[in-house]
């Protein structure tokens, strides 16, 4: 089985924001980590390798130090790594990006698509299923556990306080949850194989059925209005109640925002 992993290299908020003049964030300025959610899916498809054999790729658009993060990919099970990157990329958008990472899929063959279910820079959740939609592939969203029953996957979906359990035929996109499984980490071994492995770099003219005006800024219908490194607390809400009343009042509102 040949599973393709899409991760991002993100900013690592601890470290600080930095935003360029067009609201976009200056990544080259910023600390970076592998996004949770894609290690979440990395792991999984490291283990459905070892269950049923096949090979698990690692595919992630970015600057040129983003190949940092496809050797930590590599150092914790995956066996190849394609870096997508170019000049004319920069700035893209969730639509620019899923198109820009779908063109560049169709230079890879695979049996699944795995993907975070969403970036902690920007929390949006659109690009796994709009790379399906490129691609003319089914996907399931939201997964906490996955399975391969022969040309299938069975996936358990999360939905507010239940979930559902859905099953697909092979080539599909999943997206995963961080809450899938608890990530390894890397081997002192396989951090020396991962810098001794090649990593592909591709670039705009590698990206197979894709037009120039999809792609990059130029290509992003999404405009930014205002960015902030400021974060802003929202109001809190003062309560006097009597000890049994407190309790069920938290309570309540634990129940409202589905924690319990």
């Amino acid at each position: 089985m040949k599973i393709v992993v899409c991760i991002k290299q993100v900013p690592d908020t601890k470290g600080g924001v930095v935003f360029n003049p067009d609201g976009t964030l200056n990544r080259a300025a910023m600390l970076t980590i592998m996004n949770p959610d894609d290690k979440a899916g990395l792991e999984a498809a490291i283990r459905l390798k070892e269950q049923y054999g096949g090979e698990v790729t690692a595919v992630t658009m970015g600057l040129p130090k983003a190949d940092d993060v496809l050797r930590e990919a590599m150092a914790m099970g995956a066996d190849n790594g394609v870096l997508v990157t170019d000049r004319v990329l920069g700035g893209a958008d969730t639509w620019a990006t899923s198109t820009t990472i779908a063109g560049a899929l169709r230079n890879l063959d695979f049996d699944l698509v795995i993907t975070g279910r969403q970036a902690i820079d920007g929390d949006t959740a659109q690009v796994g299923p709009q790379i399906a939609e490129h691609l003319g592939i089914p996907v399931i969203s939201y997964a906490e556990d996955i399975k391969v029953d022969g040309d299938y996957v069975i996936v358990k979906r999360q939905y507010d306080d239940r979930f559902h359990e859905l099953k697909a035929k092979m080539p599909c996109l999943i997206t995963a949850l961080s809450e899938l499984n608890e990530p390894r980490y890397m081997t002192p071994g396989g951090i020396f194989d991962a810098y001794d492995k090649e990593v592909k770099v591709w670039g705009r003219a590698d990206l197979k059925d894709v037009l120039d005006e999809n792609l990059g800024l130029k290509g992003s219908p999404t405009k930014i209005a205002k960015a902030s490194d400021k974060v802003r607390k929202g109001a809190g809400e003062k309560v006097t109640l009597d000890p049994m009343e407190s309790v069920n009042y938290i309570m309540s509102k634990l129940e409202e925002k589905h924690i319990i």
